[in-house]
């Protein structure tokens, strides 16, 4: 096991460590109609892959760790939050949509962190919906489809508002939910 974690835990870090590989080469290459775009997508989906796959085995094998339930999303957070705000400064990406979603995801991320103390609150059902919502319409927006295929252009904005709007009620749920859990 690597640096002491296990497997599931490994799979995460290697999913962090993946972001600054993906938003550099978004970078090296942000123009759509490039062969570089689709190498580009790849990493993105390989790292937003990993999500299910450790949480996958995490749960088979019994591996299920409170470092696990706290890296997981924080992982999910720097792949989701990398690729909302290289897309923004590329011009790809409204700024407000990227504030909204940036702004739950942070809020509820140290929300857990601070909570971390007492006891660690898991991801919801709705939380990885809210996740693979957000992975869709970002690998909408980063591949060259809409480059060759224009008409693709509302699909993915009408999938990145989607995702927009589960992103809030899912953070509405957690607020709910802590709510009724100190009541």
């Amino acid at each position: 096991m690597a640096f002491g974690l296990n497997l599931p835990n490994s799979i995460t870090l290697l999913r962090i460590l993946l972001v600054p590989v993906f938003i550099t080469l978004l970078f090296v290459s942000p123009e759509k109609n490039t062969i570089e775009r689709w190498f580009v997508v790849a990493i993105f989906v390989i790292a937003i892959s990993t999500d299910g796959i450790d949480g996958a085995i995490a749960r088979k094998r019994n591996l299920v760790t409170n470092l696990g339930k706290l890296l997981d999303p924080i992982a999910d957070k720097a792949l989701i939050g990398g690729a909302l705000i290289s897309l923004s400064i590329l011009g790809e990406l409204s700024w407000f949509i990227t504030g909204a979603i940036l702004i739950r995801e942070f809020a509820i991320t140290l929300y857990r962190l601070v909570l971390a103390k007492r006891r660690v609150l898991a991801a919801s059902p709705g939380g990885k919906f809210k996740t693979v919502m957000q992975a869709i319409a970002i690998g909408f927006l980063l591949s060259p489809l809409d480059y060759y295929f224009p008409w693709l252009i509302p699909v993915e904005m009408v999938l990145i508002y989607f995702a927009l709007i589960v992103t809030i009620i899912t953070a509405l749920q957690y607020i709910d939910a802590e709510m009724k859990l100190r009541k």
